[in-house]
């Protein structure tokens, strides 16, 4: 059943009982057992070999980022127990004076740290909660600010891992230079450029509607910490022994930080000569995440033990507690990728299939964009992955459009990437989403249910504005009709809603 209409079956039935039962993990299982019965024609035991075969297939090309999380848990475990993270919250609590305040610090530093999403979700979260906690900012809110500065932030910055997906996406022997093409998609990646606006209008007004404005509104009568994250914030509070201060938190970051560039350049190729540009191209952006955030644990190893802020014993309990922490993260992860597994080009070509719908339909030259847009966001939303959305899409862009007509090139390539991070930025099962939960210790499902409304808005602003960039192939006319059409639907939200969070000063 490879490559036909059933291969849409099993991320659909995933998502569908993810968000009726609140239940992502058993709903990730179903979802991958489903895709394997499919797969293997329903023979069971075959059904369960594939599973845990594209399982191990999948983590162990991925153990990279699991490790990252594992050290990172830890960090920001060590950093807890030393005090720090409260000595910063005591300190920025007198510079920050309102929910309004905190929530664009958050969105700032989300797109200062631009390099990649993962690291940005969890550097955010964990330098940020503390501070929004502590004027009770829903953890749904968080999330969704973190996530709305991870995804759409790395594909509107030329220096980051997702230039170079793009770049590595177009098909062999093209004479397209793919850092060119994506410097051009830039002005005219509709759906990362409105979300920025859109996040930075619901941020100073504070008008939540639908799911968001419920559950600020029930966040505002008794703050809540979800449930798989309640028992480890309490005993981050109840074991906090050490007399950090400030410093003991913002260097560590920065090292991390730091760390995490280097080990980008030196991934690329730094060391051999190749210029900046070229060396973030080329980067393994995974293993240059666990380079750092290693440079990064020794340094706090030093930092804290040399100068007594932990002791040894002190310190090695963090071990446990940060791997307990990210345990959830780790989880869905794994899953996510099987589930991506399960529906790629090896087993059920999910890829392949719309591939052949969009190539099918490719007469219609004027609504391209469009179609694309609504395509790579279908596809994103149900794999999961931006990037392997990326690798299906653009090279039938090429072959549909041709290297001539260069400027449709770059509004349908614009197109393909705007709707690609659209549809991880809604997807219960892309990893970014459940990233951006991490970092904010937000219940999964309440991340995805409060956000995918708010997704929905820009998606179709977005979508009316490669409508009119197809017939007039114009992309500033497009970006020109979709900011317009935002700006409208923004002055009627702030008609139709009051702020959910009161004085948002």
């Amino acid at each position: 059943m490879a490559e036909t209409i059933w291969s849409v079956f099993p991320p659909i039935l995933t998502i569908v009982l993810a968000l009726a039962t609140k239940e992502v993990y058993m709903s990730l299982l179903i979802g991958i057992f489903s895709g394997a019965m499919l797969y293997s024609n329903f023979n069971v035991i075959q059904a369960i070999l594939t599973m845990f075969a594209v399982m191990e297939e999948k983590v162990g090309g991925n153990v990279n980022i699991l490790v990252f999380l594992v050290v990172l848990g830890i960090l920001v475990a060590a950093i807890s127990r030393s005090g720090a993270t409260e000595a910063y919250g005591r300190w920025a609590g007198e510079r920050i004076h309102g929910k309004r305040s905190a929530l664009f610090l958050t969105a700032l530093l989300g797109i200062i740290i631009f390099i990649d999403d993962y690291f940005n979700c969890l550097t955010v979260g964990t330098v940020m909660r503390p501070i929004t906690d502590r004027f009770k900012v829903s953890r749904a809110k968080l999330a969704y600010i973190i996530d709305a500065t991870a995804a759409p932030v790395c594909i509107l910055a030329p220096v980051s891992s997702w230039a170079a997906a793009v770049g590595s996406s177009l098909p062999e022997g093209t004479t397209i230079d793919g850092f060119t093409l994506f410097l051009r998609t830039i002005p005219v990646n509709l759906y990362a450029i409105l979300t920025m606006l859109f996040m930075l209008f619901i941020a100073w007004t504070g008008r939540d509607f639908s799911t968001m404005g419920e559950a600020v509104r029930k966040n505002r009568e008794q703050f809540v910490v979800s449930q798989e994250y309640a028992e480890d914030t309490a005993q981050t509070n109840n074991t906090m022994i050490g007399q950090g201060t400030v410093l003991d938190l913002m260097l560590p970051i920065v090292v991390l930080i730091c760390a995490c560039v280097f080990g980008m350049l030196y991934t690329g190729g730094i060391m051999e000569g190749k210029s900046v540009a070229d060396a973030f191209a080329d980067c393994d952006s995974a293993k240059s995440l666990v380079l750092g955030s290693f440079i990064a644990f020794v340094f706090i190893a030093l930092l804290y033990l040399l100068r007594g802020v932990l002791r040894f014993d002190q310190f090695c309990e963090s071990f446990v507690q940060g791997f307990k922490a990210m345990v959830p993260a780790v989880f869905i992860l794994c899953l996510a990728w099987t589930m991506s597994g399960i529906v790629s080009d090896k087993y059920l070509n999910l890829g392949g299939y719309v591939g052949q719908l969009v190539q099918l339909n490719s007469s219609v030259g004027l609504f391209l964009p469009a179609i694309f847009f609504v395509v790579a966001g279908f596809l994103a939303f149900s794999t999961g992955t931006s990037w392997g959305t990326f690798g299906i899409l653009i090279p039938i862009a090429v072959a549909i459009v041709g290297v001539e007509q260069y400027g449709m090139l770059v509004l349908m390539v614009a197109a393909v990437l705007s709707g690609a991070v659209a549809g991880d930025h809604a997807s219960p099962i892309s990893d970014t989403t459940i990233l951006a939960s991490a970092g904010a210790q937000c219940n999964h499902i309440d991340h995805v249910s409060t956000q995918i409304p708010y997704v929905l808005v820009v998606s179709g602003c977005s979508f009316i504005g490669y409508v009119v960039d197809g017939f007039t192939k114009n992309g500033f006319a497009g970006l020109a009709t979709s900011i317009v059409l935002l700006a409208g639907v923004c002055l009627f939200i702030r008609a139709k809603f009051e702020p959910v969070e009161g004085d948002e000063e």
